[in-house]
């Protein structure tokens, strides 16, 4: 007998208004907003199932509960997951450095990981730390640890810095 397929649905808001946000505000003041649950998150966010928990001058912080809709064919989460949830904090961490009106994009991304993450894993968190801000680039790293502060993959990124548009 054949096993029943699984379906997920969720929904996001508008992500052009986000960014019209995002625009207006110093990055520290976007990611706090997104923190405290005043701002939505974006639909990426939304796919993967992570939010913001923590934003303070150079640093974010981000936590998924993994499920199995994030697993791949070998049982785990897949690390295209983990690498996704470790460059959008250390992209926030970068943005909390920011003025209004200063964009960001990841240059590079590289993750070294370290144990693999499944649903009994528990929530993990990924926290990105501003390393330098420039004029037109910055550095940041970045960690994920479960609920028992074992490390579970560390990263590096390098962000280009551009006048962000309306």
């Amino acid at each position: 007998m054949a096993e029943k397929s699984r379906q997920r649905q969720y929904s996001w808001s508008d992500p052009h208004a986000t960014h019209g946000q995002h625009v207006s505000l110093s990055g520290l003041d976007f990611i706090s907003s997104l923190a405290r649950g005043e701002i939505d998150h974006s639909p990426a966010a939304h796919t993967l199932g992570f939010r913001v928990t923590k934003a303070e001058s150079g640093s974010a912080t981000i936590d998924l509960t993994p499920s199995e809709y994030h697993y791949n064919a070998v049982g785990s989460v897949h690390g295209g997951i983990l690498t996704s949830i470790l460059d959008s904090a250390m992209g926030f961490a970068i943005s909390t450095t920011l003025p209004p009106g200063v964009g960001y994009t990841s240059l590079d991304v590289t993750v070294q990981f370290i144990r693999a993450v499944t649903e009994s894993t528990g929530t993990i968190t990924a926290t990105g730390t501003a390393q330098h801000t420039g004029k037109t680039t910055a550095t940041a790293l970045g960690e994920i640890r479960d609920s028992t502060d074992r490390l579970i993959a560390t990263a590096t990124t390098r962000c280009m810095l551009f006048p962000a548009k309306e």
